[in-house]
């Protein structure tokens, strides 16, 4: 694709709607209970299915009895695999290595459990209660077999001959050999990320329905990317992609955990056509914390070699990916992810990274929030506070001097491996945005307090981390805006909302380019029997690849609006504007005029004033490009430590990120607040453990613990436009992931300049039980 650098958009004052805080079109229906959530979707003689579930981390099917289920009066069906033994494995959502392919997940247990929840039998039934109560007689007959839960620890096996670790995935540049050979100093670090997700706030659910007279399959529940799931189903059931049909409802939460396609989704569909009736599954919390996709962990072992001055030569890492059971519809991508974007926002002129991607007795993991790339920072920042201190730097000095400077971009990272994608940021000042950060925080003033009150006894300290995002990844989206004869502006578009503020963005957008009031327009979105094709919501991609569509389309229609109304008035169209919806020269406000409704009703069919034109008010457009955009930011806090409980507490956060061009600076703070409190939860509290035999330890909230009210501190935002990408016309980047990015790493960074015990985090995330370990091993205890 030919490379296309677009000139800076205009700052916010000079647009009349993009760059402003409006508030939210599609909060009215939510706000006053009118949202249609999975669990609110019913139809006429639904049954409702229930997921019998293995109790076992690992074993041989040696039976299965359904007798006593099938029994239960009010039980329609109760399937096993070998009643669904034509169907192929849950498929990827993108191509990938044909290695990978065995391990992929049956649609229910063939012959082996590898985790507790693996689906082993699905029964349907009049209501939920009648089909939970015929699932508990369900009998499973599991015979043991060995467990693996540690990634690093030593490979088993998979089953049929297949080992446990089927691909290694690499990343190289430069001559690694010869920086550490130069290095006058190496810094080596053992690292860890626990295993946390997402958990919104609306458990998954899946209504499938079957529409014999047309030959339709509807899927509803369905959220972040419906059409790419479209797509796997039309492989998968073997059906025309016309004759499947995915909608988009209200969805309490996405973070990557929600959207993707699941064992569930597919039972829910093939159930709807084969029983000839609706389907209907809604999961319970403990199901969803054993069975839904979770993330994160990995172990790093990593080595940095670094000159006299503290100046980065090279980066090791060995890191250890713990995928679970199966390998998902994301295949390898969070351990790709993780190594590419490992050197951030750093000048390092050699790296190698090695990735053992391995399956453990886990629930299987995929991407959630900043995939990679809070794993990856947190290793790098913590390596970075390491050489720090071995070197006696300060820690921001010591980033200062290893920033990519704003004079090298655009700098493009390539990797040796072929088929890697490069790194080719496109814009940015690192160092600029690091200081006007340190300067929003009040830094320097900050250190005479903190010095103060460790005076005083308290344990308190200061953390910086920098890192680096991407985003808006293409290939391609498209849109079509079209105005009705009332003058009502209908936005269509492959995208879809995981409560983002998608709705109002994409009216902004269109509303700039019309000219129109952007409550005047209507958005369509995640409906895929609407429009053909579609991106959705992920990896921060919607406003950069759906808005630019929707600006393109807008834009589209502007011209044509204006070029009709051109015939009509009678006046060149280089002279008209549309101001509030209506069309009048820009010279003379008083003179002659028409609406867009009114030019929409003389577009009709039929109309003189088509000419070889198509009938209708409308237009499409498309946005296309092989190229990525990179935000970036920094985050810093203050975090106190109970020396006596271990609780670390975060005081203050500041989030600094440039977003290119903010279409609504509102909805980026919303954006990344939220996800930095996600990130505190990761950094602080939340971790799904497992037993040695691979039992699952969290399964509710009285033992997976997400942030509340309590432990949120204040959140400041410093959102910069310093750095408009000159790859779209809007010049804007993701806002969805820089809010989590740095947690782990700054919060790490303040509590071990709290303890006063430089590099005392090494594993998130840091728990009262761990911080008082980290001090009685200090004090020379054993630890606990």
């Amino acid at each position: 694709m030919k490379h296309v650098e677009y000139p800076a958009p205009p700052p916010a004052r000079e647009r009349r709607v993009i760059g402003h805080g409006v508030t939210r079109i599609e909060d009215r229906p939510l706000v006053t209970g009118q949202g249609a959530f999975a669990g609110d979707i019913n139809f006429p003689r639904q049954i409702h299915m229930r997921v019998v579930r293995s109790a076992h981390a690992h074993g041989r099917i040696l039976g299965i009895d359904a007798e006593a289920a099938r029994d239960t009066p009010g039980v329609v069906a109760v399937w096993t695999h070998d009643d669904i033994a034509d169907l192929p494995p849950i498929d990827f959502r993108d191509p990938t290595a044909e290695v990978l392919k065995p391990y992929r997940q049956p649609v229910l247990a063939a012959g082996r459990v590898r985790y507790v929840g693996d689906p082993v039998a699905a029964v349907f039934a009049e209501d939920p209660y009648l089909a939970e109560d015929a699932a508990e007689r369900v009998a499973v007959d599991v015979e043991p077999l060995d467990v693996v839960v540690d990634a690093a620890g030593a490979t088993g096996w998979f089953g049929d001959g297949l080992g446990s670790e089927p691909i290694v995935v690499d990343y190289s540049y430069g001559d690694i050999a010869a920086a550490f050979a130069a290095a006058a100093e190496i810094v080596e670090l053992d690292l860890a990320i626990g295993r946390h997700s997402g958990v919104p706030m609306e458990t998954r659910g899946a209504i499938g329905r079957y529409d014999a007279r047309n030959d339709i399959l509807e899927l509803f529940g369905a959220a972040k990317v419906p059409h790419r799931n479209r797509e796997t189903l039309v492989r998968m059931l073997k059906r025309p992609p016309a004759s499947i049909h995915l909608h988009e409802g209200n969805v309490g939460g996405g973070f990557g955990i929600r959207g993707e396609l699941y064992p569930e989704d597919v039972l829910v569909l093939v159930a709807a056509m084969r029983l000839g009736r609706p389907v209907k599954w809604i999961e319970d919390r403990r199901e969803h914390m054993m069975a839904a996709n979770q993330s994160r962990q990995q172990r790093h072992v990593v080595r940095a070699a670094v000159d006299a001055s503290g100046r980065l030569l090279g980066l090791d890492a060995v890191i250890y990916h713990d995928q679970g059971a199966y390998v998902r519809t994301h295949a390898a991508r969070v351990v790709g992810r993780t190594m590419s974007m490992l050197p951030g926002p750093y000048r390092i002129p050699a790296y190698r990274a090695s990735g053992r991607y391995r399956l453990t007795n886990k629930t299987p993991a995929a991407t959630y929030r900043a995939p990679g790339r809070y794993e990856g920072t947190f290793v790098r920042e913590r390596l970075m506070d390491a050489v720090a201190e071995r070197l006696g730097i300060d820690r921001v000095e010591i980033r200062r001097r290893n920033l990519i400077p704003g004079e090298a971009m655009p700098c493009t990272i390539a990797f040796d491996q072929p088929g890697a994608e490069a790194l080719a940021l496109d814009s940015g000042d690192y160092p600029a945005l690091l200081e006007a950060g340190l300067r929003r925080f009040g830094w320097d003033e900050l250190q005479a307090e903190i010095r103060g009150r460790r005076e005083a006894g308290e344990a308190v300290g200061l953390g910086v981390a920098t890192f680096l995002e991407e985003s808006g990844r293409g290939p391609a989206d498209g849109a079509r805006v079209s105005v009705d004869t009332s003058g009502t502006v209908e936005v269509l578009t492959g995208g879809a909302s995981v409560g983002q503020g998608f709705a109002t963005i994409m009216a902004q957008i269109a509303a700039e380019a019309l000219g129109v009031a952007y409550g005047r327009i209507r958005v369509i979105h995640g409906q895929t029997d609407r429009i053909p094709y579609g991106i959705g919501a992920h990896a921060a991609r919607a406003t950069v690849l759906t808005g630019n569509a929707v600006h393109v389309a807008a834009t589209n229609l502007r011209r044509k609006a204006l070029e009709v109304a051109a015939e009509i008035l009678q006046t060149p169209a280089d002279l008209l504007a549309i101001v509030d919806g209506t069309i009048r020269r820009n010279d003379v406000p008083a003179g002659p005029s028409i609406s867009l409704g009114d030019l929409a009703r003389r577009m009709a069919p039929g109309s003189e004033v088509l000419g070889d034109r198509d009938p209708g008010l409308s237009a499409e457009g498309w946005f296309n490009t092989d190229e990525t955009v990179f935000p970036y930011g920094a985050h810093f806090a203050v975090v106190r430590v109970d020396r006596d409980t271990g609780q670390a507490v975060v005081e203050r956060f500041l989030i600094a990120y440039d977003v290119g061009r903010a279409i609504n600076p509102l909805l980026v703070e919303g954006q990344l607040v939220g996800a930095c409190v996600q990130g505190l939860g990761g950094a602080l509290l939340e971790e799904f453990t497992y037993s040695e035999t691979g039992e699952p330890l969290a399964v509710t909230f009285a033992d997976y613990l997400i942030p509340t009210a309590s432990e949120v501190p204040p959140i400041d935002c410093l959102i910069a436009e310093d750095a408009p990408s000159p790859r779209n016309p809007l010049g804007v980047k993701g806002a969805g992931e820089g809010g989590i990015n740095a947690v782990g790493a700054v919060v790490a960074s303040a509590i071990d300049d709290a303890l006063g015990i430089p590099g005392a985090v090494t594993r998130l995330p840091v728990t009262p039980r761990r911080v008082r370990e980290i001090l009685r091993a200090q004090a020379g205890g054993a630890p606990g």
